[in-house]
């Protein structure tokens, strides 16, 4: 008499578990994107500080250390992608932090060089491109996975192009690189979204889930300070 019962009640555990699954992911994104904000809070207050104060970005901006703080958030970055496994937790965020609080400091340039406002503006701009794409990769149904390959080759023409108009100072150049910029951090945004759910579904339960959370959040960091930095290309409005 009690094998109805049984009959009806077997589903509940895979449904259960599936729950418990959606319910942890959402956590997983949530904090995902509580390192990315905060991340990007500190990096807006450093940028901020240091161009209000003339005793730090003059000394910074006027002499060849530039290019120091403008190259120290890349090591940062491989530091983090190629040592992460060895690290702690802890020591993980430290280094975000610290790679934050750094970009910060080679962005304070921009508070120099536009206005307010339309840095505000563009800020605005980027976020709302940001969450759409963002969504759009974690709600699709769609596998993103085939333009990875295409993504990263357009990102890798647009480092090797900015690099190379360092010193050719080109407008078309700059204008090119931006749009193609553009493009290529909004496709990458939508796929880091949902790249960083297929990790969490591999590594579901897994003790290098908050390291996981780190690198995630840096993904998704810098594609939008980028989106954001080619975005000022176009709606930056320069100090007089």
């Amino acid at each position: 008499m009690n094998t109805p019962f049984r009959g009806a009640g077997v589903p509940a555990a895979p449904a259960r578990s599936g729950a418990i699954f959606d319910e942890g992911l959402r956590a997983h994104m949530l904090r995902v994107y509580n390192y990315m904000g905060l991340g990007l809070v500190i990096t807006g207050l450093v940028a901020f500080a240091v161009a209000n104060t003339p005793a730090l970005y003059v000394p910074i901006f006027s002499t060849p250390l530039k290019w120091v703080v403008m190259l120290a958030p890349l090591a940062f970055v491989m530091f983090l992608s190629f040592r992460i496994e060895r690290v702690s937790f802890a020591t993980a965020q430290m280094l975000f932090w610290a790679f934050c609080a750094v970009m910060g400091l080679s962005m304070a340039s921009i508070f120099l060089v536009f206005t307010g406002a339309s840095i505000a503006q563009t800020f605005f701009i980027a976020s709302s491109v940001f969450g759409v794409m963002s969504l759009y990769g974690y709600t699709t149904k769609r596998d993103l996975s085939g333009f990875g390959t295409f993504l990263f080759m357009g990102l890798i023409g647009v480092v090797i192009a900015s690099l190379v108009n360092l010193f050719l100072q080109s407008s078309a150049l700059q204008f090119a690189v931006s749009v193609i910029g553009v493009l290529v951090f909004t496709g990458l945004t939508a796929w880091d979204t949902q790249r960083i759910k297929e990790e969490y579904s591999e590594h579901h339960g897994h003790e290098a889930a908050g390291k996981i959370a780190v690198m995630s959040a840096l993904s998704l960091y810098l594609n939008f300070i980028n989106l954001f930095q080619l975005l000022l290309n176009f709606t930056g409005q320069r100090e007089e």
